[in-house]
């Protein structure tokens, strides 16, 4: 029992935190039809900044999950100004040659900025230690990282189907013609979509940062990660980036558990089959982001 519940509980644990960092991606390709690789490298600059903030300049953890998503954000409207918006009317295999080569650009500046070495941040006061969890003993920090998954979860599912904002992005990924002839700033709408996509992936790296080691390659594994959860689920789809997240999770989880011999191969294995038997996604054609 006590395994079951450690099992449940990290399998919880990753799949609400790759949810976080694959939503993003979906949002993205939902509203600006681009497969975007450089999500992981913003994704690792989130990290990377809570480092800065936390380890360098010896602030308090909680400033970082303001102030190192913003400066992504930031990142991230220069990218969409200066190079991406040159090829949203192109063929998809021109910008995913164009966020490939970006992430190794941002990469590279990783390098010259912070250096190669691997960079640790310990968790708040607050998240350390453990708890108990029926007959498991788990870490607070892996229960707030749950808590941030759901919030997060809660937060894009009101924004997006309970307000005007997120009805004029819907608006704006179903018709960009129609929406800016009613109205809407489509270039500003879409600027503004990407850098929250951005902001989501350094919310993902700023509370991964207490948990993985901070280096140069961190964003590499965790965009393959995110387009396995976005293939299994559906790309484009809300619902299915859950259920993929979910699903990944459980075999990280459960598999790292109990069959760790096989364990790196069988996210790999699961996102053949569905390529096999439902190439869309379990979910694809449905909700939007």
């Amino acid at each position: 029992m006590q395994s079951f519940v450690a099992a449940l509980l990290n399998s919880l644990d990753i799949a609400l935190l790759l949810f976080v960092i694959a939503v993003g991606l979906n949002i993205i390709f939902g509203v600006l039809h681009v497969i975007n690789f450089a999500h992981g490298a913003l994704y690792m600059l989130g990290a990377y900044f809570t480092y800065t903030i936390v380890g360098i300049l010896g602030l308090p953890f909680w400033p970082s999950l303001i102030v190192a998503p913003l400066l992504v954000a930031a990142v991230a409207i220069v990218i969409e100004r200066l190079a991406l918006r040159y090829v949203y009317d192109r063929h998809i295999t021109d910008s995913l040659l164009l966020t490939f080569a970006l992430l190794l650009v941002i990469d590279e500046a990783v390098r010259m900025i912070w250096g190669s070495s691997i960079h640790v941040v310990d968790p708040p006061p607050l998240l350390e230690g453990t708890v108990p969890v029926f007959d498991a003993s788990y870490p607070v920090y892996g229960l707030f990282v749950i808590a941030v998954g759901i919030a997060m979860i809660l937060g894009l599912w009101l924004l997006f189907t309970r307000t005007r904002l997120g009805r004029t992005v819907r608006a704006a990924a179903i018709d960009r013609d129609m929406a800016q002839a009613v109205g809407i700033n489509v270039p500003l709408m879409i600027t503004g979509v990407f850098a929250f996509g951005a902001w989501i992936a350094a919310v993902g790296g700023v509370v991964a940062a207490p948990m993985r080691a901070i280096g140069p390659a961190m964003g590499d594994k965790i965009i393959i990660e995110s387009f396995i959860v976005v293939v299994i689920g559906g790309l484009g789809s809300f619902p299915g980036t859950f259920l993929g997240a979910m699903i990944l999770g459980l075999i990280h989880g459960f598999g790292g558990r109990f069959v760790p011999e096989i364990n790196l191969v069988l996210p790999y294995i699961g996102m053949a089959l569905v390529l096999l038997l439902r190439p869309q996604g379990l979910m694809g054609g449905g909700a939007r982001a």
